[in-house]
């Protein structure tokens, strides 16, 4: 299984107040905090920890399906590219890639490099978006599995988490979407 997250650092610049006492608060631990408080790069590391919660949370719900939003209670800890992330009794390793133009997090039950594919869009419609998105993971699908396109059945559940399957076999996946930038992720 797998889990990813992309951030625009540009959309992210635009569009929040990350600055703001109690963004911090209601989004980070105390050590996370100090990780940005102590950062020669407090926007980026904001970033950083909110995508490395969203891909831990997008690979927890997938064993655990049921759709919350408490993003403190996912607790990183980091270490160079790479980071854990704990929640309850759930943990998970994440890799992270940090650009001057996106921060993308790939998370998995076991340590993995990252495996997510970055498309950078043209069209700034979210659902033509999410059209080439897909798009583009079936077609590496397709070619990683040396199987027709035509063969692969693309799913989302009822929570919202897509999955891939073909000859009755369900194919983990991920995909994100933020400003310019997309990911996927495979679980194969």
């Amino acid at each position: 299984m797998v889990g990813n997250d992309i951030v625009d650092l540009k959309e992210a610049q635009n569009a929040s107040s990350w600055q703001r006492p109690r963004f911090l608060d209601k989004l980070f631990t105390d050590i996370e905090q100090t990780y940005i408080e102590n950062s020669n790069n407090p926007f980026t590391t904001v970033w950083r920890l909110w995508s490395m919660k969203e891909a831990a949370y997008k690979l927890f719900i997938q064993q655990n399906p049921d759709r919350f939003y408490n993003p403190k209670k996912f607790e990183c800890r980091i270490e160079k590219n790479s980071g854990i992330v704990k929640f309850q009794t759930f943990r998970c390793y994440v890799e992270t890639k940090i650009t001057s133009d996106y921060v993308l997090s790939e998370a998995r039950c076991i340590q993995n490099n990252l495996t997510s594919e970055v498309l950078k869009f043209e069209d700034k419609n979210q659902k033509m978006q999410s059209v080439m998105l897909k798009r583009m993971l079936m077609n590496a699908l397709s070619e990683t599995l040396k199987i027709p396109k035509t063969a692969l059945i693309f799913r989302v559940s009822k929570l919202g988490t897509p999955s891939v399957s073909y000859n009755n076999k369900i194919i983990n996946v991920s995909l994100t979407h933020h400003g310019n930038y997309g990911a996927f992720a495979l679980g194969v």
